[in-house]
């Protein structure tokens, strides 16, 4: 039996809190991708709903256990695509919601994160930096500090896609998943340890914020004085230790990938499957444009998590 703080029942549980306009998330095969990589390639995507990313899964269960108990706000750090989540989530439940965010995190998701009625109070720094001034208000205010990945609730939101994934794909050998503070990752490898054992669970992560696999790798926190990657959705410097356990327990292993293959996976899915995706969300193909070999022949499913992108960015990394 796995030994993390996730509970099967728990995640079976979760799809009856979640809102349905985030299950049961498109599940294909893309030849035209997988005729590129040498692979067949099969996509989750996690952008077809209102926030255009996985992280609604554990809003909608963190907002809605949180009401249960009588909660009526809540105060997050984000990136960007947790507080538009969390916005999402709480504005439908009625409850006043604060991010915290970094000035440098992309304007598109800023403006979205107001657009869907947050206060948004934003720091000089990274997303660090962000988490403790988030930290601080939850103090100030006697409100709930939702905090990513250590938060149960945003894991076990996040196993959903992993027993959609076991109810429906046919057979394929491996999953790809971005790995940033570790939520979708220790989530999804949970399920498909649990319930399909078989299946190798590979995490991927930036080369230029590469403390989670560095950590997994080592079997220890190891943290980093700075990140440089354009996939500022996974870019955290401070792994967290129950996290990882958890993934310890989950993940067959933990890859690092060069931003010239991130910016090229973000082509490629546009080329090959029509889909705009953040870097993030590209991690999965960057990870088999790296090492074919280890990839030719089988069958891989890749988790599609995010689409929030920053339109001049995205079209110098599409033409640039």
């Amino acid at each position: 039996m796995l030994r993390t703080r996730l509970d099967l029942d728990r995640i079976h549980a979760a799809r009856q809190l979640v809102d349905p306009v985030f299950l049961d998330s498109p599940l294909y095969r893309c030849d035209a991708l997988g005729r590129r990589l040498g692979c067949a390639v099969s996509v989750k995507l996690e952008t077809a709903n209102p926030v255009r990313s996985f992280k609604g899964r554990g809003t909608e269960l963190v907002t809605s256990l949180l009401v249960e108990r009588g909660g009526t706000a809540a105060v997050c750090a984000s990136a960007g695509n947790l507080g538009q989540a969390l916005a999402w989530s709480g504005r439908r439940r009625g409850l006043d919601v604060t991010v915290v965010a970094s000035r440098g995190a992309p304007a598109v998701k800023l403006d979205r994160i107001r657009a869907l009625g947050a206060e948004l109070e934003l720091v000089d720094g990274d997303i660090e930096t962000a988490r403790e001034r988030a930290a601080d208000i939850a103090r100030l205010r006697g409100v709930r500090l939702v905090e990513d990945s250590l938060d149960v609730e945003t894991c076990e939101g996040a196993a959903t896609i992993g027993l959609e994934l076991v109810d429906g794909a046919p057979a394929f050998d491996t999953v790809l998943i971005a790995l940033g503070g570790g939520a979708l990752a220790t989530g999804v490898g949970y399920v498909l340890k649990t319930l399909a054992p078989a299946v190798e669970v590979v995490c991927v992560q930036p080369a230029g914020a590469p403390a989670m696999t560095r950590s997994w790798h080592e079997r220890r926190v190891v943290t980093t004085d700075s990140t440089d990657t354009v996939a500022d959705g996974v870019a955290g410097r401070f792994p967290i230790p129950e996290v990882l356990d958890d993934l310890l327990a989950v993940a067959d292993d933990a890859v690092l990938v060069r931003e010239s293959s991130i910016v090229t996976g973000v082509r490629l899915l546009l080329e090959h499957t029509g889909l705009v995706v953040e870097p993030s969300a590209a991690l999965g193909v960057a990870a088999v444009l790296e090492d074919p070999d280890r990839f030719a022949g089988g069958h891989v499913v890749t988790v599609v998590c995010g689409g929030n992108v920053d339109l001049d960015a995205y079209r110098g990394w599409v033409y640039g």
